[in-house]
């Protein structure tokens, strides 16, 4: 089972590609250079984590794939 439940907001996303550079078998960038999800589950959570969290548009939200619980952003995290 997957420990993340992935949201993309694909209306944030600038084409960056952190995320494809840290999780490549989770992410993807379309023909557009907007995120996309290949495979929840590519690669190892931690790596999903640090993708979001270098998300600079605030992108991908995660959440706990058993309880449903946000992961990420934690709770009043904001990115400065």
């Amino acid at each position: 089972m997957a420990k993340f439940k992935i949201v993309l907001d694909r209306d944030k996303c600038m084409g960056d590609g952190n995320c494809v550079d840290l999780a490549p078998e989770t992410f993807g960038l379309d023909e557009d250079d907007r995120s996309f999800i290949v495979d929840a589950t590519g690669n190892w959570p931690e790596y999903v984590l640090k993708a979001a969290k270098d998300c600079p548009a605030d992108a991908i939200t995660l959440y706990d794939a058993e309880t449903g619980k946000q992961v990420w952003p934690e709770e009043g995290e904001k990115k400065a």
